[in-house]
């Protein structure tokens, strides 16, 4: 067999386990085999899928969860090899290239899109440095922890199961998900000041918490004075969950 003929015959198996309804068999296979092909492909996909995304999975019947795994397999080309990048890939195919049935809900990208940060959130290798004290906030550099993430949906995604399922869109829902210092992945429901606030500390790469509480009056067009108390009061919750991190300079 060439090189040639040996690429197309993975071509056309891969074609098939892809889509074993539509996509002719490979000859001179036994279906026996094939059968075991198409199991071993379809359950590990599935099992990794149905993992990562439980709240998405229960709000399907059986037969529904299984042609979208099944659009999944036939409809996008993975970027990467990796089992654990599976779920990555899922929510890009989603995203981007899913065309929505009738039994999918409305929501169903943005919910698995939080499913999935929870997960990467949970399995991610960066680890919180040493918490740091600081008498005055105010003056303090502060940095948003590489665990938390700072994430707006149109609907109440931390909400949605199997029973409350939205069916339009109402306020903007602002989360901010993070992995505690005993490996928890935790939520905080935020507003969008608050919201605002963190992805300040995050962009900033300089200025004490004063000034970025600061910026945030300006674009609220506020009086400082009336938000400085309430803004140093929020950043000290998020430095007691660990959201927040005092810069190792600032003691």
């Amino acid at each position: 067999m060439t090189t040639s003929t040996l690429r197309q015959s993975q071509l056309r198996m891969a074609s098939y386990l892809r889509d074993p309804e539509n996509a002719p068999a490979p000859e001179q296979v036994e279906e026996r085999r094939l059968k075991v092909y198409r199991d071993l492909i379809f359950n590990n996909v599935e099992g990794f899928i149905s993992g990562g995304f439980p709240v998405l999975h229960s709000l399907y019947s059986e037969q529904d969860w299984e042609g979208l795994v099944r659009g999944f397999l036939d409809g996008h080309r993975c970027s990467s090899p990796y089992f654990l990048e599976i779920s990555q890939e899922f929510i890009q195919y989603l995203m981007n290239e899913h065309t929505a049935r009738p039994c999918d809900p409305p929501f169903v990208a943005e919910l698995a899109h939080y499913e999935w940060a929870e997960l990467a959130l949970d399995v991610a290798e960066e680890e919180l440095p040493p918490r740091v004290e600081v008498g005055d906030l105010g003056s303090a550099m502060l940095m948003l922890s590489p665990l938390a993430w700072v994430l707006a949906y149109q609907y109440p995604v931390h909400q949605i199961g199997p029973g409350f399922q939205p069916e339009a869109a109402a306020e903007p829902s602002y989360l901010v998900v993070y992995r505690s210092r005993e490996d928890e992945v935790k939520f905080i429901e935020l507003n969008a000041a608050t919201a605002r606030l963190l992805e300040l500390i995050r962009d900033n790469e300089r200025e004490p918490a004063s000034a970025v509480i600061g910026q945030l009056a300006g674009e609220l067009g506020m009086p400082l004075e009336n938000l400085r108390q309430f803004a140093l009061d929020q950043l000290q919750q998020f430095v007691h969950s660990d959201v927040i991190l005092v810069a190792a300079g600032d003691i």
